[in-house]
């Protein structure tokens, strides 16, 4: 939406495959291998393809100059530190995200094939981007799959006038009768610190209730937005507390506290994420779990439905709806974010993806 409240008409409208290219090559350029430029533009593109823009190729810029300022490995050296039958403990070396936390995928899908489940905690990497990407890829494999990620404080803890937690993340997957995922990705704010930033860059406006300025203000102005507000107010800001606890307590890589010290790390770009699968297949027969996650999903749909909903949705379904009807259409870059794009293939000397006019 535009500042004027209608919509907002995208410059470009881009294949996926043509996106996944020219993030690939971005990444690349900026020192990234193959296999992890690859990792990382699937990742971001997977969120376009959604609808989650906020999370898509949008972050390209920020992940390069995270690249720049040495705050993102490009060539991490990532490391097994200790290990039982069930779980691992990862130290990612400030790798990106995406390529820590596919690493912590499958290094908790293997456990849990051999124990029933399989914990890996994920010390030390980047923004970790959609976190649905890697428990829906788990859930393929007939996990269940649960992922958090913590990050230093971006959003105002309950009843606080500054940033006190992070919109921590986290995304719940299971297997579905469709051989796919019954999805939740969420974050612990009402909003995303990325959709706020989206909406600094394409004049979109933001409601009350959003976000604070940075005096603690409550603001209906996405310029000065800072701070996003928790959900459901001590609820949201107690369960971003506790990812803290449960994922950088845990594995000696405190973010929240060292921020709000201001010490020297603090105030460094860094996160910690946890990575949860269960073995379907050895609690029961993964065939009769996914049937009744589909007869789960009809008896909540034939609930009579509220008069001011269209229908009654399921989570992650109205982000398939969006990846079919992208992966068709192309998906639509608004004029900000190409500007911002076409000015970093300028700047790394390479060519922007081919598009057609919005």
């Amino acid at each position: 939406m535009s500042a004027s409240g209608a919509p907002a008409r995208p410059a470009a409208i881009v294949t996926a495959d043509a996106l996944r290219r020219f993030a690939a090559g971005v990444f690349e350029r900026a020192g990234m291998n193959d296999g992890d430029a690859g990792t990382v533009a699937d990742v971001l593109v997977w969120a376009n393809l959604r609808g989650v823009d906020t999370h898509g190729v949008t972050r390209i810029p920020r992940y390069v100059n995270l690249i720049e300022t040495g705050d993102m490995n490009p060539q991490p050296a990532i490391a097994l530190r200790k290990e039982t039958p069930a779980s691992v403990l990862i130290d990612a070396d400030r790798a990106a995200g995406p390529v820590a936390m596919m690493r912590a995928k499958a290094e908790a899908a293997g456990k849990a094939r051999n124990s029933g489940i399989g914990l890996a905690l994920v010390r030390a990497t980047t923004h970790t981007a959609a976190l649905g990407y890697y428990t829906s890829a788990a859930a393929r494999e007939g996990m269940a799959a649960i992922a958090l990620s913590a990050s230093w404080p971006n959003m105002a803890y309950h009843g606080a006038r500054a940033a006190g937690v992070s919109t921590s993340p986290i995304s719940i997957a299971v297997p579905d009768s469709k051989k796919d995922a019954l999805l939740l990705d969420m974050g612990t704010g009402v909003v995303s610190m990325g959709r706020l930033t989206q909406a600094k860059k394409t004049g979109a406006a933001i409601p009350a209730g959003w976000a604070l300025d940075k005096d603690g203000n409550p603001t209906t102005d996405a310029q000065a937005a800072e701070i996003p507000l928790p959900m459901a107010g001590a609820k949201g800001s107690g369960l971003a507390l506790m990812i803290e606890c449960i994922t950088s307590l845990i594995v000696s890589n405190p973010l929240i506290a060292e921020f709000i010290e201001g010490t020297a790390e603090g105030r460094r770009h860094r996160q910690n994420g946890l990575f949860i699968a269960i073995d379907i297949a050895r609690f029961g027969d993964p065939d009769a779990f996914r049937n009744e996650v589909e007869r789960l999903v009809k008896a909540v749909k034939s609930l009579p439905a509220d008069a001011d909903s269209a229908e009654i949705l399921m989570p992650g379904e109205r982000g398939r709806r969006s990846f079919e009807r992208r992966s068709r259409e192309g998906i639509p870059i608004p004029p900000a974010i190409l500007n911002e794009l076409q000015a970093l293939a300028k700047q790394l000397g390479i060519a922007l993806f081919p598009f057609r006019p919005g």
